[in-house]
């Protein structure tokens, strides 16, 4: 059996992926990816999800230029989630224009903001 059928998507075709520094561990991002971005991740070897707002394939850095380079996958225990260990080509994963979407930090009761902005988004998309 082959690894794509062995990773057990949910009811809607999807399964969670984290994206990891291959180098330093910190968790960069965490989006959805189903059979096809999975496919084409371990193809490509470079990070594909799939946008459940846009309904469509999203290839990481299609329009930032921040492309993750897969080093390893990984899935867990239940084949129900996966690991993708990257290089993040620019050092931002963010579309806020910083290195991790985990910069947030639960300070007395709120959420505050604990990492600088890299490059303006502005900048990034237009």
């Amino acid at each position: 059996m082959s690894a794509l059928e062995q990773t057990k998507f949910d009811d809607n075709g999807l399964i969670p992926a984290i994206a990891q520094d291959f180098e330093t561990g910190e968790i960069l991002m965490f989006a959805w990816m189903n059979k096809e971005s999975l496919a084409l991740t371990i193809e490509k070897q470079q990070a594909v999800y799939y946008s459940r707002s846009r309904k469509k394939l999203w290839f990481k850095g299609e329009e930032s230029g921040h492309t993750q380079l897969i080093k390893e996958i990984y899935t867990d225990c239940d084949n129900d989630v996966i690991l993708l260990k990257v290089e993040q080509v620019g050092g931002i994963a963010c579309h806020t224009g910083r290195k991790s979407c985990f910069f947030q930090k639960l300070k007395d009761g709120d959420w505050k903001s604990v990492a600088k902005v890299i490059k303006d988004p502005k900048d990034i998309y237009g």
